[in-house]
């Protein structure tokens, strides 16, 4: 049996970097992307002896882009791998949701937002798609609750957000039946130091920030990663062009201001 390549962009940090390490487990090859070279390295080392291609790449840029597939390609060949791929995973984007007011936002700021998330989701699928075809994969865009509610102010991530949203659905016709695609739209998840002690609970977690969450707790990387993993699995064979949120249930809680 073919050991299974998933490709993961923004894969060195926070949700991405969970992902690349719970597929490791499960005995995946990954090749993970992130614009962060010193983050990199730093997974890089972390997973000397893993089957592990880690690159510094900047996924909004279609030169990038393009060199890292050739990368990945010529990875495989040189260990005897077959070709194709089983798993996209487009993470990659600003992670501040946060643009300031409309009417002062810059249309360069409101780009790289739209670059980081959307054109680079575009550039990663479009080179992935004949491989993901060869095995009959899955791509799974991370998008964000901000794609279905708001908080002031935070118009250019939301709109990119919601975009990969939209995109789920048209690739998930446009590519089926051989490629599935989905998405997931994590909530509260926490990306800080503390995931490094393994602690269920951050120490500047006030307890209005865990009740207000029905499972009674923020969320972690793992557990996004965790449901990565299921939408790439045959168990998950009769679902696409679907968006799962992971938030702890935040998106079904009514809240009214006291």
């Amino acid at each position: 049996m073919t050991t299974p390549l998933a490709i993961i962009t923004g894969g060195a940090q926070g949700i991405g970097r969970a992902t690349v390490e719970l597929l490791l487990t499960e005995g995946w090859r990954v090749a993970a992307l992130d614009r962060d070279p010193e983050a990199v390295a730093e997974l890089d080392e972390a997973h000397a002896s893993a089957p592990l291609l880690a690159m510094a790449v900047d996924v909004s840029d279609e030169l990038q882009v393009q060199e890292a597939f050739t990368h990945i390609n010529g990875w495989q060949q040189e260990h005897g791998k077959a070709d194709g791929f089983d798993l996209l995973v487009n993470n990659a984007g600003l992670a501040d949701p946060e643009c300031g007011p409309l009417e002062t936002l810059a249309l360069a700021d409101w780009r790289r937002w739209q670059e980081s998330h959307l054109t680079g989701a575009f550039l990663c699928t479009r080179a992935a798609i004949p491989g993901l075809r060869q095995r009959h994969g899955a791509i799974v865009n991370i998008a964000s609750t901000r794609a279905l509610q708001s908080e002031p102010h935070c118009e250019s991530y939301a709109a990119a957000k919601g975009g990969l949203l939209a995109m789920t659905h048209a690739l998930a016709v446009s590519l089926g039946p051989e490629i599935r695609v989905n998405a997931i739209c994590p909530g509260w998840i926490e990306t800080g130091p503390w995931q490094k002690a393994a602690k269920r609970t951050h120490p500047e977690h006030r307890d209005i920030d865990r009740a207000q969450h029905p499972v009674g707790r923020v969320g972690e990387p793992q557990d996004v990663a965790a449901t990565v993993a299921f939408l790439a699995s045959d168990k998950a064979g009769f679902i696409t062009g679907q968006h799962i949120s992971v938030d702890g249930g935040m998106t079904r809680k009514m809240i009214y201001a006291e």
